[in-house]
């Protein structure tokens, strides 16, 4: 199998159901039974494959799981709860207390607080850079640098880097590169071509097919030693290459009780066989509005890397191929023309997720990034003027027209 579609529909199912069922039911049970004393100790040993208990392993989790490693050539992938879960469970396995990792302000808002508020407070150390910028790399890392954390557009900036580049630089430092893929997906980036070792996605977006459940997805694109980790030196000798997804497994992810429900897992291998054709629409959808917007006097800039003006459209178009996800921002004249924008719309939905299959409207000053101050929200690149919208897959004319009768109310 070659296509995208054909492996989201087609892969998967290792074991062939008992009742012949052409999609894995189910398993929504907490226990496994095992016909001796003898092949429990083996399981919980790790010396014989087979589920002991969903909070570790689950064959419906197992079956999204092998599906989202068939599509991304990875060695492993570990579904988790959430986006957030994905992000903090590989920081606690790679990172220590006196370590540090390398980042960015421009940061989806729960990640920058993940940062600051939680790991900052045990001890590890934070180094925000400009990334686009790549050779800032070279100066900031260090022998206690144990990642360098991006995202491939950044929400709610919606910055694009380099990510090859950035790669091949910490490549020389023998670190892991970890990307949020979730605006994304290994639809729209292949992020093991671009040198990327860790992917992190929030299955809740794009993958859950409309909102339906929350997930996250850890994905060990198979490129990176892990016998140079700290951390995981130890594990390496073990397990070898796997020494990462085994880690996980046996220690942070187990221990932490961050697994996915089984009922979730179900709902997003549904999702994932349709993902490309609602990224597509999403993305298009998401043009046809930057432009609309472009056009409005009421509208004081708009962002979008697919606006030829936008300073990541090159780069984008070439690491994206031609498409551009389906978030954009835009500015009015203040916050209460922001407000009674939002207001006034009746299609468009007041909600805070992205990439469902209905339009999204969102402040995000006054939300997602709400805990910090004016001085800080403008670091992170969100002025209490902004609008971001996350474009579903409805027709672009309704929701064109909804955004102008909105408009001209102001």
């Amino acid at each position: 199998m070659k296509g995208f579609a054909t492996k989201a529909i087609h892969c998967g199912a290792m074991k062939k159901d008992v009742h012949g069922a052409l999609r894995v039911p189910i398993y929504d049970n907490a226990a496994f039974e095992f016909e001796s004393a003898r092949a429990i100790q083996l399981a919980f040993e790790g010396r014989s494959l087979g589920h002991s208990y969903t909070r570790i392993s689950n064959p419906t989790v197992e079956d999204l799981e092998e599906r989202i490693r068939l599509l991304t050539d990875a060695r492993g992938v570990v579904a988790v709860s959430s986006g957030m879960a994905a992000i903090a469970n590989v920081i606690l396995v790679l990172a220590e207390t006196g370590g540090n990792i390398i980042s960015t302000r421009c940061l989806f808002g729960n990640t920058y607080s993940l940062f600051e508020h939680t790991l900052k407070p045990w001890g590890l150390g934070i180094n925000y850079i400009d990334l686009t910028e790549a050779d800032n790399l070279k100066r900031a890392i260090n022998e206690k640098t144990r990642a360098v954390f991006l995202e491939t557009i950044t929400n709610p900036q919606l910055q694009v880097v380099d990510i090859a580049k950035i790669s091949k630089i910490v490549a020389g430092f023998n670190i892991p590169v970890i990307l949020d893929g979730t605006v994304t997906t290994p639809y729209l980036f292949r992020s093991k071509d671009f040198g990327v070792a860790i992917e992190v996605i929030s299955s809740t977006k794009y993958i859950s097919g409309g909102g339906t459940t929350v997930g996250g997805l850890i994905i060990d694109n198979g490129i990176q030693d892990w016998s140079a980790c700290p951390r995981l030196k130890d594990t390496a000798k073990k397990y070898g290459p796997y020494a990462l997804i085994a880690h996980l497994r046996r220690e942070a992810y187990r221990n932490l009780g961050s697994c996915m429900a089984p009922h979730n897992a179900y709902f997003q291998t549904l999702g994932l066989e349709t993902l490309g054709l609602r990224i597509d629409k999403s993305c298009e959808n998401a043009l046809a509005l930057a432009r609309f917007l472009e056009s409005r006097r009421e509208v004081k800039s708009v962002n979008y890397p697919g606006l030829k003006n936008s300073p990541y459209h090159e780069l984008a178009k070439n690491q994206f191929g031609n498409k551009f996800g389906g978030i954009l921002t835009f500015t009015l004249a203040d916050r209460k023309a922001c407000y009674k924008l939002i207001d006034g719309l009746t299609i468009i939905r007041r909600a805070t997720n992205i990439n469902d299959n209905k339009t999204l409207i969102l402040h995000p000053a006054s939300t997602i990034f709400c805990e910090y101050s004016e001085e800080e929200k403008n670091e992170l690149g969100v002025p209490s003027n902004m609008i971001r919208l996350a474009v579903g897959i409805e027709d672009s004319e309704d929701i064109i027209d909804d955004l102008k009768k909105g408009l001209e109310s102001l």
